[in-house]
């Protein structure tokens, strides 16, 4: 008799696809073994998309592809950016590689095949995938353009909002675009538009009143170039400061001050304390106070840089860093701006703010009609102590990552709206953006759209099936008895 060699184990390792056709290969292999994406399921309806998405970054395409899992393809995704630079990583992020670990599977949805390290090793070979420390910023820009081309989502490039309103029956996008203005009608619309998605750069007040000429925020283009032989003074304690003044060294400033109003630089990252399945999947069913806590406790304790960025600054010896260093003046003297620190003064040629992005209603003006209406956290819930913070601000969302009316009956269309965003972070913790709960939360939304839409058609797939008539017996399987002989 023949052994059944299937039984046997191999031991030999599997070196994986050589090339990205090999790769894309198998990732098509996979899907048609699990019989997906599934048949459309949606009675379609004239002139409405099913889902509308507000950018194609990583959260918009994980986002589509988990829709496209459970059949709902009547989706588009519009990006204000040009095709392949969504997202900050070929604008204002200016690290050199991703903080995450390498290893972290983002936005593959449990597709072994749609994973970074699949990606690069089908290219570069495992020994090289074994000796990258962390993800190259552009490799990963690189990764996402070509996770959008193989998962088939449908995105309209350069194209702004401009306007969002809607009524009972769905959502109304105006949009700008290179043959000028349109208006999309859509049943669900998710505002997958990143860190600034409800808002934007944080400026402190004292800075509104310096000549602009004097500085720059962090996320906005910055002319590295002009900087060569000036002396910079960056302020801010996170990675987005250590960054811009790593960018401002190696482009040849002078001398780089980065200016810290904390005692000391944080040095301890809590949330990788809490990084497991049980803060991404039950994080938004915590009661208010724990949630806020959470987040409270996480912006006061602060993320520290990462390890290579802080060398990336230090490494060089016109450097230095300076703790208990709040600006509490500046003075223009020429063309030069005097700062007047909690450590005496310093003048400089140019001040770059890292202080990062805020819920800013006043900066989304196309979002003018969700901020009259939202709920917002304030409306429910404060920390005790922090009736002033930020986060008072954040929109107040329901369990499917819906905006709540702040007052119920004034605008019924806005729970059609849900925030993939950074703004979710409060309610529903760091799976909207950050690589290492993207998937879940965008299943978790898949999910809730799905149920949604399921239950507004329910009168069709009722009569779907009541109308079903295709038989599985012809009648001529059996012969009736005539009786019980």
């Amino acid at each position: 008799m023949t052994k059944d060699s299937s039984a046997v184990p191999s031991t030999v390792a599997d070196p994986g696809p050589r090339s990205l056709e090999e790769l894309e290969a198998r990732l098509a292999r996979d899907l048609d073994l699990l019989t997906l994406p599934p048949a459309d399921w949606v009675p379609p309806r004239d002139g409405m998309l099913d889902v509308a998405i507000v950018g194609a970054g990583m959260a918009g395409l994980t986002a589509a592809f988990a829709l496209r899992k459970v059949g709902i393809s009547n989706i588009r995704l519009f990006d204000r950016a040009p095709a392949g630079r969504e997202g900050p990583w070929a604008t204002y992020a200016r690290m050199e590689t991703l903080r995450s670990p390498k290893t972290l599977t983002g936005p593959a949805l449990g597709f072994a095949n749609l994973t970074f390290r699949a990606w690069f090793e089908a290219q570069f070979g495992r020994a090289a995938w074994e000796a990258l420390y962390r993800i190259p910023r552009l490799q990963w820009l690189d990764y996402l353009t070509w996770y959008c081309r193989v998962t088939g989502a449908p995105v309209q490039n350069d194209t702004a909002l401009t306007a969002i309103t809607g009524d009972a029956d769905g959502v109304s996008l105006d949009l700008a675009g290179p043959e000028g203005g349109q208006r999309v009608r859509a049943r669900r619309v998710i505002l997958a538009n990143g860190r600034d998605g409800l808002g934007g750069p944080f400026v402190p007040a004292f800075w509104k009143a310096v000549d602009k000429r004097f500085w720059s925020h962090a996320h906005e283009p910055i002319d590295f170039g002009a900087l060569k032989g000036k002396t910079v003074a960056v302020l801010g304690a996170g990675a987005g400061a250590v960054d811009n003044a790593a960018e401002a060294l190696e482009r040849g400033a002078a001398k780089v001050y980065m200016l810290i109003r904390r005692p000391e630089l944080p040095r301890i990252n809590k949330g990788l304390g809490a990084g497991h399945p049980g803060i991404v999947l039950g994080f938004h069913t915590l009661s208010d106070e724990r949630r806020w806590a959470y987040n409270q406790y996480i912006a006061d304790t602060g993320v520290p840089a990462p390890h290579n960025s802080m060398l990336r600054c230090s490494r060089h010896a016109n450097f230095r860093l300076l703790t208990r260093c709040p600006v509490e003046a500046a003075e223009v003297e020429g063309d030069r701006l005097v700062l007047r620190t909690g450590r005496g003064t310093v003048t400089v040629d140019h001040v770059i703010l890292a202080t990062g992005f805020a819920v800013d209603w006043a900066q989304r003006p196309e979002l003018a009609e969700i901020a009259r209406h939202t709920l917002l956290w304030r409306d429910r819930y404060v920390l005790p102590g922090h009736e002033g913070s930020e986060f008072a601000l954040h929109p107040y969302l329901g369990p499917d990552f819906e905006f709540l009316e702040r007052n119920p009956g004034e605008a019924p269309w806005l729970n059609r709206i849900h925030a993939f965003n950074y703004a979710a972070v409060l309610s529903h913790g760091k799976v909207t953006g950050d690589i290492p709960g993207i998937s879940a939360g965008a299943e978790r939304l898949a999910d809730s759209l799905t149920a949604a839409l399921f239950t507004e058609d329910y009168d069709h797939h009722w009569q779907r099936l009541v109308g079903f008539e295709t038989p599985e017996l012809l009648g001529d399987e059996w012969t009736e008895a005539e009786d019980f002989r």
